[in-house]
């Protein structure tokens, strides 16, 4: 049973591991034996993380990545074959948000949410994904949110690009799932990130997210861990376009009842 949860011999591409849940995502699938790619737009930010992959005994290859730039992508993937040979697995992380209203959104930032979130994650998985239909085998974990199911406000394009996340993770799913190639969204709740942390500032908002989670509590780092190893594991062997919501219950959209 442990064998099916076991990553030993396997390499990810983590993108977007510089900081937040990137990092948190590595260091789970370093834990259970994986080789990593790691990436961010800036490579000289990866040097501390890339040490901290080393000194739990893995490898850990930093690699510039802008999910903007196809030279990028190419240039990603065929290092990470140099490297290892092989990638097995892709946790597609990088991505970013603009807090807006929707009457004042521009074009510009629109293009910057959708054009990183969406075109960048579709583009990143297809050139990994070249390599994985090579092998005949691959796990792709598309990291989206609970915009996945439902909007907010303020955040509509975010909002947009996390649907489109699941629906492209759906349609590859289908198309390569005969090539040995699972591909899911792990879309977490709550949790504390560099790109929300003001959010985190305003106490009665954090009460009231707070209220509304039926565990209790905003997510914690290695409350991500276990399903994020299952997803890239021969455990998730028969999983394919699904989400699996990470969120303490927040979508079931519970409140305290008034007695």
């Amino acid at each position: 049973m442990e064998r099916l949860f076991d990553l030993s011999g396997k390499v990810a591409v983590v993108t977007g591991a510089s900081r937040g849940l990137g990092q948190y995502f590595g260091r789970a699938l370093a834990r259970a034996g994986a080789d990593l790619v790691i990436t961010s737009r800036d490579k000289s930010r990866l040097a501390e993380f890339q040490d901290e992959i080393e000194d739990l005994g893995r490898k850990a290859l930093p690699v510039q990545l802008d999910v903007l730039k196809e030279s990028d992508i190419d240039n990603m993937v065929r290092a990470a074959v140099a490297e290892y040979g092989k990638i097995d697995i892709l946790v597609n992380n990088a991505g970013l948000n603009i807090r807006q209203p929707a009457s004042e959104f521009t074009w510009d930032n629109w293009d910057t949410v959708l054009n990183t979130n969406l075109k960048g994650a579709f583009f990143v998985a297809q050139a990994v994904g070249k390599e994985m239909i090579k092998q005949h085998y691959g796990r792709i974990i598309n990291i989206g949110s609970c915009t996945c199911v439902f909007g907010m406000e303020g955040i509509g394009p975010y909002c947009a690009s996390r649907g489109g996340i699941l629906q492209i993770s759906r349609s590859l799913a289908a198309e390569w799932g005969h090539h040995g190639i699972t591909v899911n969204v792990l879309a977490p709740g709550w949790f504390k990130t560099a790109q929300n942390a003001v959010l985190y500032e305003n106490k009665p908002w954090v009460e009231y997210i707070t209220d509304r989670i039926p565990l209790g509590r905003p997510g914690r780092p290695n409350d991500l861990d276990g399903t994020a190893i299952f997803l890239a594991s021969d455990a998730s062997a028969y999983v394919t376009g699904q989400i699996i919501l990470v969120d303490g219950g927040f979508t079931t959209g519970a409140t305290k009842a008034i007695v």
